[in-house]
């Protein structure tokens, strides 16, 4: 395994550190301008980036540039401001004095984290440097799929919902940057949209963990309380969620909660920058983003003739993006008159002969009047069709026990 490092503002002494160890670290090129490391990031030369000049010098603008384009920035800093400073910018910093095998496996961890997969062994899993561990950290579950509606925004509420009613202190996320939903299958009026204003808070630099889950509107659905941050009311805001931002905030929530899911829109291509002459917006940054530090990733996908080859082609087009993400598959409105008799096993044998190899995780069952009347509602399976297969089947997959009925409750007060 070698991993690519570009070093930054180096006397020598952490090459020459990196160079004697012949560690996983290779050295692909030493800079002193932060312009040109953020270049060779965006070439793709760089596979991580080693700052280790002075820390005042680093902008937390330069640390976005390069962690949006999926590239982890270690800081050598022993200024515990400075370092504290860059560490909430999203960097991961280390004492100057850190040896090269201790270096090699943070870079190897940061890669990790941000969703990269080295080939052969990661000696992060074997032994890590010492650092201050946090004592608990939140579940973060995205929901994607291809284009086409295949069911996302709905199962990505429900589950939510049902890991609430298990007792989980649950955080839902609208980051779809086309077309954001929970905020009209919960019949919230928000036109300030949480997320965006996660994500200013955030920009301003003063945030902490229950600032950011003020801004998330309460909500009670069948008895359990989670909290929402509702997205975009016009797709055209999109430029307002900037895919570090939220990826900071994210972080932050997931030291005060238990589970953080996140509904993300279908595109993972990021092309936008090719028309301009300097680094642009992206659009799909956020789903990237959020692909690559989920804990877990379902790829829904519609069971028919249409939906089976939109997902195998969505998830190699991901595959391609982000390389090696760990995704489980769900076929979402499984049922007879789409897919034939015996659908599960049409579908299981489907997916062995032509899908990609990535597990599936669960047939969810087609279950129109139960999700319309849902969805008129304003509300979740489990208060409006409780026993309905399709509320057992996410149930299930949420966890809980998928036979337990549960009686409609009638909430007087969607928030509190």
């Amino acid at each position: 395994m070698s991993i690519s490092v570009v070093v930054h503002g180096d006397d020598g002494a952490v090459i020459e550190r990196l160079e004697r160890h012949r560690g996983a670290l290779t050295v692909a090129r030493s800079c002193t301008e932060m312009s040109e490391t953020i270049a060779l990031c965006e070439t793709g030369l760089a596979d991580a980036v080693i700052l280790a000049g002075d820390p005042a010098l680093v902008e937390t603008a330069d640390i976005d540039a390069m962690a949006e384009r999926g590239v982890p920035v270690v800081v050598l800093c022993d200024d515990g401001a400075q370092g504290a400073r860059l560490g909430a910018a999203g960097a991961y910093v280390a004492a100057v004095s850190i040896s090269a095998e201790d270096l090699g496996i943070l870079v190897a961890r940061a890669r990790a984290e941000l969703g990269h997969r080295e080939p052969g062994e990661n000696p992060a899993a074997e032994r890590k440097p010492a650092a201050p561990a946090s004592t608990h950290k939140a579940r973060v579950v995205v929901f994607w799929g291809p284009v086409g509606s295949p069911g996302r925004s709905l199962l990505a509420l429900n589950y939510a919902v049902e890991r609430a009613l298990g007792g989980k202190d649950v955080v839902l996320l609208d980051a779809d940057t086309y077309g954001a939903s929970q905020a009209v299958q919960l019949g919230l009026l928000d036109e300030a949209a949480g997320i965006a204003q996660m994500c200013r808070i955030v920009d301003a630099g003063r945030f902490d963990a229950r600032t950011l889950e003020r801004i998330c509107a309460p909500v009670v659905i069948a008895g359990a309380r989670m909290r929402v941050a509702t997205g975009l009311p016009r797709a055209s805001r999109w430029p307002e969620l900037r895919p570090t931002a939220l990826r900071r905030a994210v972080m932050a929530l997931q030291e005060i909660c238990d589970d953080i899911v996140i509904d993300v829109a279908a595109p993972v291509e990021l092309d936008e920058e090719l028309t301009f002459d300097t680094a642009a917006p992206q659009r799909n940054g956020v789903t990237a983003a959020m692909l690559r530090i989920a804990d877990e990733i379902y790829a829904v996908g519609t069971a028919s003739s249409i939906g089976v080859p939109r997902l195998v082609r969505a998830l190699e087009e991901m595959h391609e993006v982000l390389g090696d993400v760990d995704t489980k598959v769900l076929f979402n409105r499984v049922s007879a008159a789409n897919v034939g008799a015996s659908p599960r096993t049409a579908l299981a044998e489907t997916w062995a002969r032509f899908g990609p190899k990535v597990p599936i995780a669960g047939y969810l069952p087609q279950d129109a009047p139960a999700v319309d009347a849902a969805l008129l509602a304003g509300s979740a399976l489990a208060e409006i069709a409780p026993n309905s297969q399709l509320r057992l089947a996410i149930s299930a997959l949420a966890g809980q026990h998928p036979r337990s009925k549960m009686p409609i409750l009638r909430r007087f007060s969607r928030s509190m």
